[in-house]
């Protein structure tokens, strides 16, 4: 999880990231209102050095770490974008969530985070008592 704060976000406290789910349903909580579609967008290149980097390590083979780690900011980046997209239309959640990339020319990839900002409510648990009508 990020502690730095998104460059051009507002001060609007994002969607807690335990709020997030791929699933259309989140486990102990009803979907109150659907708010729409959320989406955060990364545009990203790669640096000269980080390219000379990564091509040296492919020689080595294996995991390609600056690659890696480049693809983990990015994706994080987008994914909290999305998030405080959420809460700016008043959502407390978002379900349906997905990644997508997008090659936009060699070197320079879009990375999308896209999901439905839902507002949610803990489901209430009803007693033996509330359920019998004696």
């Amino acid at each position: 999880m990020s502690t730095n704060p998104t460059p051009g976000a507002t001060a609007l406290p994002a969607v807690p990231h335990h709020m997030v789910t791929t699933a259309f349903t989140l486990d102990g909580f009803t979907i109150v209102r659907s708010l729409g579609l959320v989406r955060g967008i990364i545009v990203r290149s790669r640096s000269i050095v980080g390219t000379i980097g990564a091509t040296l390590q492919t020689i080595v083979g294996g995991n390609i770490t600056l690659l890696t780690n480049l693809c983990e900011q990015t994706r994080e980046h987008a994914f909290d974008l999305m998030l405080q997209h959420a809460a700016e239309l008043g959502a407390n959640a978002v379900v349906g969530m997905r990644y997508d990339a997008t090659e936009v020319m060699q070197g320079v990839t879009e990375v999308l985070a896209y999901g439905t900002a839902v507002y949610v409510e803990k489901k209430r648990l009803i007693s033996r008592r509330e359920l019998l009508p004696w």
